[in-house]
């Protein structure tokens, strides 16, 4: 390691005072140490203290967040505004308060994350299942504890689990949340941590409660018998293989099949998606069954909309006449995240120390800590209860003689010597002296002391009784089972996921798509559009036209690629060489104003295939002046047709170019005067309606009136016609360098 030359003086060490360094000293580490005293903290921090569940199901956030929750009165009161909640958590939770509400939103019941959300939400809280659907801020929403928090903080106040000093040690939080149900595998978590993740799907809690309840009698209890596979708050279908179901409850580790689920519409030839796979988007799947449109690959499809409101989500897939839905279907399933693989990867934090459980070990590792917890609560119980019998002991004491009491009490010259006289006269503690000298004068009389000594005998056998379930964990047991009990009949909710068996589901075959092949394009000037295949085309004789028409554009490339037809009204048409049947030359062809449902009156003025969209359009209009617009401008997301605004409409166009490489072009205005400048001078704009600028400054009643590569044009002389900047006039043509070709709009 190069060492850095630098002032040094003499310090003592911070890591061991006894020893002199030297200040600014540049000194060798081995690279293992550096990582052992610097990394290695910042990694354990994020696996233990942020990222990670615990066996409560909590990460460290959410925990914070609900127990701020519970303290503010909200499990019971009405809601307050979130932000208010937030600015309340950040005394546990020392991040931003963009933080604290995106943890927030994610367990609020309006976004969907969750089977049981444990914030009732009012508001806009956005949708797990949309992207680009964002929840609003802080201020306009409202919240308050779902009543199943109830089952989170219910043994909270009797020490079921341990409390700790917050960042700052100003007050205390619990360390775990006292679950009376396995929350861990009910409530989905995911988290990404410094060379570990964890991703638990959740479980329905009628299914969870039912195997946690077998597994309690029986701990070789079949889980695949109660728990039937993970539930997502997004519903859809499970593809259960009972294979690798069995082997993530075994190892924790795995991966489940979900696809969307479907009806089909025959009067509207609509198919509905109503439910998506829970790690996907109705976004991502209408850009991504767009995209195989624009390719070729699902060429069934006529449009796709996304059609969510506030009664839920909807994908509208609208069909071209004659396509099989369930056909449709099985190749959307294989080729988008209409079915998508949910993996699995239960590593929970147990002890501070990270591991990956099956199912199995995830229920013993729940069932030990909760019986811990209970029976810290029935000590708990069991401790309050001794106190107040040593008290009524000790009031039982007074009952012989109540008016030796008050005699004492009235005797007494000193109040600091009133517990200590009841406490030589009837022979009580300090505890029990200081309880019967509090006793309201209005209570000193028989009837009420006696119905105080009669609570004794029954205080007795009560705390016998937890006496005796501290000491059979079979009681212990009865209690967790008669607490799932109360919880599945309480919160138990339907499967939202429903379950196929792989062997019912049908896969698509890629047989079923259409190869790829070579045409040549013919586009007329009227309109009409021909796809011929090489082999008929050198079968096939001359071109046959219209009367009075002739062929515009000519081009080779594939029967799947994508076409856009510019025409006058500055709208463009987008649409693929596949919608077109295979034509022969003898034939007119398709004719486009029909076939693309063109307005009245439109007419194509020009053909271009964008191929990947990196080129890009000049557009040349007659007052002299030129846009370039990159090709990418008109590329969309979803399945549109049709484009308005395709170009400016300031001043009529006169012609149209595909660069794909800088060139030199000539232009021609009507004076007559030429002009060759390359296309490098033009900047490209983003925007598709742009007005350009000038390229030809022409005289008033003058206007440019063709456009062409230097290559195509007769002209001798290009040094006389060359110009290094625009706006410029030109020059005046001359014979030698004018051709008669036809003009032509390209």
């Amino acid at each position: 390691m190069a060492k850095k030359k630098t002032t040094e003086t003499p310090v003592r060490r911070a890591d061991n005072p006894n020893v002199m360094g030297l200040r600014g000293a540049v000194l060798d580490q081995p690279i293992t140490e550096t990582l052992d005293s610097n990394y290695m903290p910042y990694a354990m921090s994020v696996i233990v203290s942020r990222a990670i569940p615990e066996i409560d199901g909590f990460k460290p956030s959410h925990r914070k967040l609900l127990y701020t929750m519970y303290k503010m009165g909200l499990l019971t009161g009405n809601r307050t505004k979130s932000a208010n909640i937030v600015g309340q958590t950040m005394r546990l939770n020392p991040h931003g308060d963009a933080a604290i509400y995106e943890t927030m939103v994610r367990l609020a019941k309006g976004n969907e994350s969750l089977l049981h959300p444990f914030v009732d939400s009012k508001g806009n809280f956005g949708k797990v299942y949309s992207r680009d659907m964002a929840y609003a801020a802080s201020r306009y929403t409202e919240a308050k504890l779902a009543p199943i928090c109830a089952e989170l903080f219910r043994d909270l106040d009797c020490d079921a689990v341990d409390f700790v000093d917050n960042y700052d040690n100003t007050m205390k939080e619990p360390a775990l949340l006292p679950t009376t149900y396995p929350n861990v595998l009910v409530s989905a978590n995911q988290g990404i941590a410094v060379g570990m993740a964890s991703s638990i799907c959740g479980f329905n809690l009628s299914e969870v409660c039912d195997t946690t309840i077998a597994y309690l009698k029986n701990p070789d209890h079949d889980l695949t018998e109660t728990l039937l596979g993970p539930d997502f708050p997004t519903g859809g279908q499970l593809i259960c293989d009972l294979d690798e179901l069995r082997r993530i409850y075994d190892t924790g580790r795995g991966g489940v099949k979900v696809r969307a689920k479907w009806r089909y519409d025959k009067k509207e030839n609509i198919i509905e998606v109503y439910e998506i796979p829970y790690s996907t988007s109705l976004e991502a799947i209408s850009d991504k069954v767009a995209e195989l449109h624009k390719a070729g690959k699902v060429k069934e499809i006529s449009d796709i909309r996304d059609e969510t409101d506030l009664s839920g989500l909807k994908i509208a897939i609208e069909l071209k006449r004659g396509t099989d839905p369930e056909k449709l279907m099985q190749k959307l399933y294989k080729m988008t995240p209409l079915q998508d693989t949910i993996s699995c990867n239960f590593n929970i934090l147990i002890a501070g120390s990270p591991r990956v459980m099956g199912v199995g070990e995830i229920l013993e590792e729940w069932t030990a800590w909760r019986t811990e917890s209970v029976r810290r609560r029935v000590y708990y119980i069991l401790t309050k209860k001794k106190e107040k019998l040593h008290l009524l002991l000790g009031l039982k004491r007074i009952l012989l003689d109540i008016d030796k009491a008050i005699a004492i009490i009235r005797n007494t010259e000193e109040e600091a010597e009133v517990i200590p006289n009841l406490m030589i006269g009837f022979g009580i503690d300090q505890v029990q002296a200081e309880f019967v000298a509090e006793i309201k004068l209005r209570n000193i009389n028989k009837e009420y002391i006696l119905k105080r000594v009669a609570e004794t005998e029954a205080l007795q056998d009560e705390i016998a009784d937890l006496e005796d379930t501290l000491r059979q964990s079979r009681r212990i047991r009865k209690l967790i089972i008669d607490e799932l009990t109360a919880v599945r009949k309480k919160y138990a909710q339907p499967r939202k996921t429903e379950i196929v068996y792989s062997h019912e589901v049908e896969e698509f075959t890629e047989e079923e798509t259409e190869e790829e092949y070579p045409v040549h394009l013919f586009l007329s000037r009227e309109g009409y559009f021909k796809k011929i295949t090489p082999l008929s085309l050198r079968m096939s004789g001359e071109q046959k036209f219209k009367e009075g028409d002739s062929l515009r554009t000519t081009v080779e490339t594939t029967s799947n690629a994508e076409l856009m037809f510019f025409t006058d009204k500055c709208q463009v048409y987008k649409t693929r060489a596949g919608e077109f049947g295979d034509s022969k030359a003898s034939l007119l062809g398709d004719y486009l104003p029909a076939k693309l449902g063109m307005d009245a009156g439109e007419n194509v003025i020009a053909m271009v295939l964008p191929g990947d969209y990196s080129a890009h359009l000049l557009f040349f209009f007659e007052n002299g002046k030129a846009a370039r617009v990159e090709l990418k401008a008109y590329a969309t997301t979803s399945n549109r047709r049709k484009l308005t605004g395709a170009y400016s409409d300031k001043s009529p166009l006169v012609s149209l170019q595909v660069v794909q490489q800088d060139q030199e072009l000539a232009l021609y205005s009507t004076e007559p005067r030429a002009l060759i400048f390359h296309t490098a001078l033009l900047a490209p704009k983003s925007t598709r309606a742009t007005q350009g600028v000038a390229v030809m400054t022409l005289k008033p009643k003058y206007h440019l009136e063709r456009v062409a590569p230097v290559g195509e044009t007769g002209i001798v002389n290009h040094s006389r016609y060359r110009v290094r900047s625009v706006p410029a006039a030109g020059a005046l043509l001359k014979t030698e360098d004018s051709d008669e070709k036809q003009l032509e709009l390209l």
